[in-house]
């Protein structure tokens, strides 16, 4: 009876254990539940705020979103597009002609940038398959896919998609390859031609076999809206009045006294002008006077570099000259580019020149170079007796103040190679860049409308080195390295062998 009664309440027990365990259990299940729900709760708010952010950041600018981390800034505009969006008083609207599907994403992103600089900027994308005759309000020639047409008020200019690409050929294959991208440079100039009033014009003298322009330096000066026209002073009386710069490019035979009268008339009357000469190796007495008149000459010979680090190698005349510090070169000489500028002359001030007058440099040379004067017979690069000590200047800025808040304006550089499309393209388009600012200061008017912007490079940059640099790297590289090498492994050799 006593067992009976023991295994009663040992089961007693056991059922009380049960229960409080049972109880314990749904105790720490509700628990768990609990924590459960509550991290279920913080990770829907997480993903909730992940998808409100993610909605906000598409919202933004896709200049705030979205990182150009291209070599050449493909998908940016640079400061002179900004400040030309920036002052814009006009509305302007970007037709994007582009059928549904085949946009170009080049193209597309460069108009978001522009859309989002400016309240006065509208694009609107117009597809030609929904829309065959919109294109025919604006011209009457056929608009290729992806173009963009520039409108504002009654004026409007076609920027054509294949004036957006620069191409080139590759002989090695004889196909055409795409080798940089001007769709900022055609745009911004689009707009600023549309949104201005008046076209700066600029008149080349001829007559005188004087240099022709490339194309790629006509559609520079073009592409900076200024309108290139010819000139004739001996059918004409004076250099015309809208004339808002003079070209006189290289000429390699005298101008005529009253050519040259005619042309001192128009700058001492606040005239602008581009001049550039060349060695001829004959007098040129009347050319020579114009730039006399505004404190300038050339010195006789050609200009041969001592100091390698100023001439490409083995180049000598083949000038690497300082780009000084002014408003025309401050783009280039804070960006420690290269100048190439074969066979120039001197440039030196005449003796007592009128105060009036401000001569700046734009470029010099070393002061181990001199000038070569026996050219026709020159046997050696070497200075001789005879040769005429540097620095010299190879380009300046000229500038003199009139009366009725006029202003003459003169640049001058002494070698038609500075205009050379295959030298500019040696020192990475440095050369145009130059020319064009050069321009730009001379013909820029109040509402800006010479803006230019170089088109960006898809091709493989030139490398410009010095003759100095050149001569290092090349004693490096074939001397220096395979000596060290020679003895590291020698010592390698030694300590094992003395195992």
């Amino acid at each position: 009876m006593k067992e009976i009664k023991s295994n009663i309440n040992k089961k007693k027990i056991n059922i009380k254990d049960i229960i409080s365990n049972n109880k314990e259990n749904r105790r720490k299940n509700r628990k768990n539940l609990k924590h459960g729900t509550y991290s279920m709760g913080v990770v829907a708010v997480f993903v909730a705020i992940l998808v409100v952010v993610n909605l906000l950041i598409q919202e933004l600018p896709s200049k705030y979103r979205e990182i150009d981390l291209s070599t050449q800034k493909m998908y940016s505009i640079g400061d002179q597009t900004k400040k030309l969006l920036k002052n814009l008083d006009k509305d302007v609207t970007l037709y994007f002609i582009a059928q549904k599907g085949s946009e170009s994403s080049d193209i597309e992103k460069l108009l978001e940038r522009y859309e989002e600089s400016s309240d006065h900027v509208k694009v609107e994308q117009k597809d030609p398959a929904v829309n065959p005759k919109f294109t025919s309000q604006y011209t009457t020639e056929g608009v290729n896919n992806n173009s963009v047409i520039v409108v504002s008020g009654d004026k409007s200019k076609v920027v054509d998609y294949n004036s957006m690409y620069e191409t080139s050929v590759n002989y090695q294959t004889y196909a055409s390859e795409v080798t940089g991208f001007d769709g900022e440079g055609q745009l911004t100039s689009a707009i600023n031609y549309v949104t201005s009033d008046n076209m700066p014009v600029m008149y080349t003298l001829e007559g005188h076999d004087e240099s022709s322009m490339s194309d790629s330096l006509k559609d520079m000066i073009q592409k900076a809206n200024i309108d290139i026209q010819s000139l004739n002073l001996l059918t004409m009386d004076a250099v015309p009045e809208d004339a808002d710069c003079l070209f006189i490019f290289a000429p390699s035979k005298d101008i005529l006294e009253d050519e040259a009268k005619k042309i001192i008339t128009y700058l001492e009357d606040g005239g602008k002008a581009l001049i550039v000469s060349n060695y001829t190796g004959e007098d040129m007495p009347n050319f020579a006077s114009v730039l006399e008149n505004y404190g300038v000459k050339t010195v006789d010979g050609i200009i041969l570099e001592a100091d390698t680090n100023h001439y490409i190698s083995q180049n000598p005349s083949y000038l690497l000259p300082n780009i000084e510090s002014n408003d025309i070169t401050s783009n280039l000489s804070s960006q420690s580019r290269y100048i190439l500028m074969p066979l120039a002359q001197g440039i030196e001030t005449t003796d007592n020149y009128r105060d009036t007058l401000t001569i700046q440099n734009i470029l010099t040379t070393s002061d181990s170079s001199y000038s070569k004067v026996n050219v026709e017979n020159m046997q050696t690069m070497e200075k001789e007796s005879g040769d005429i000590d540097g620095p010299f200047h190879v380009g300046v800025a000229i500038s003199e103040d009139l009366e009725d808040d006029k202003q003459t304006q003169i640049v001058y550089y002494s070698s038609e190679t500075l205009f050379n499309d295959n030298m500019n393209t040696m020192v990475s388009g440095a050369n145009f860049e130059l020319i064009s600012a050069s321009v730009n200061w001379m013909c820029s008017n109040e509402d800006g409308s010479t803006i230019s912007i170089s088109s960006k490079s898809l091709d493989t940059s030139t490398l410009t080195i010095p003759a100095a640099d050149a001569s290092f790297w090349s004693i490096f590289v074939m001397a220096v390295v395979p000596a060290f090498l020679v003895i590291l492994g020698g010592g390698i050799w030694m300590k094992r062998r003395k195992q």
